[in-house]
């Protein structure tokens, strides 16, 4: 009897419950990952206890678990160069916007927050946790990424109506949605192309704003020429 699946079930379990922290909007119960993960909870204990031991994830002091400072470390090792010259722009934009900014990539299908950036003034600012993930078919980063992907690289759910969003989209140089992920919550994102690398977006989220999508996807547009000038291309 072969001890590779049991092994890699462990990891996959160790993983999604990085995921699923990363997603929530607070800390969690070991009985809520447990019936998230759909396992017993001592089984949910021991991966818990692991990935704690490694400083992925840590405790508060009622025993809730969240993220742990190591993460942090991890994900800065993720496209580190694009990161750096990102986080200047996404600054600038946030601020000027009053307006969360983020970047967001490509992960197989769904599209991921890579780092975020909330404006110093504005109250109440939206959160967009780096680790968010969510199909590249909704949201405005998700439909800047896929309008840059050539089709036959679509996802084969993107519907006809999504097609020809797609091709709006490509026209005016930004996309747009509401209410799409969040309840409430909209966004406006620019593609960023950067040569060698896989299909990026710079987006910002919020509720409400006296800026226009048209002057805001301006704005990410030169955020994102800054970008791909200072990375060659």
């Amino acid at each position: 009897m072969t001890t590779a699946n049991p092994a890699s079930q462990t990891l996959s379990r160790g993983i999604r419950i990085l995921e699923l922290l990363a997603d929530a909007r607070e800390p969690l119960t070991i009985d809520q990952v447990a019936d998230r993960l759909a396992v017993h909870r001592s089984i949910a204990y021991r991966l818990v206890r692991t990935l704690e031991d490694h400083g992925l994830v840590g405790r508060d002091g009622a025993g809730r678990i969240a993220l742990g400072a190591r993460m942090a470390t991890l994900a800065a090792g993720v496209a580190g160069d694009l990161q750096a010259e990102a986080l200047p722009e996404l600054t600038m934009v946030a601020n000027e916007l009053g307006m969360t900014c983020f970047l967001a990539v490509l992960d197989h299908e769904e599209c991921v927050t890579l780092a975020s950036v909330e404006p110093r003034h504005a109250v109440p600012s939206v959160a967009q946790r780096p680790g968010t993930r969510h199909p590249v078919t909704v949201g405005a980063p998700g439909k800047a990424i896929l309008a840059a992907l050539p089709q036959p690289e679509w996802p084969s759910c993107v519907s006809a109506a999504l097609s020809d969003e797609m091709t709006v989209t490509a026209a005016r140089g930004y996309a747009q949605s509401h209410d799409e992920v969040t309840p409430s919550l909209r966004s406006v994102a620019v593609p960023l192309r950067l040569r060698g690398r896989g299909p990026a977006a710079i987006a910002v989220v919020y509720v409400a704003s006296a800026h226009e999508p048209p002057a805001i996807g301006a704005r990410l547009a030169a955020s994102a020429a800054s970008i791909r000038d200072a990375l060659g291309g």
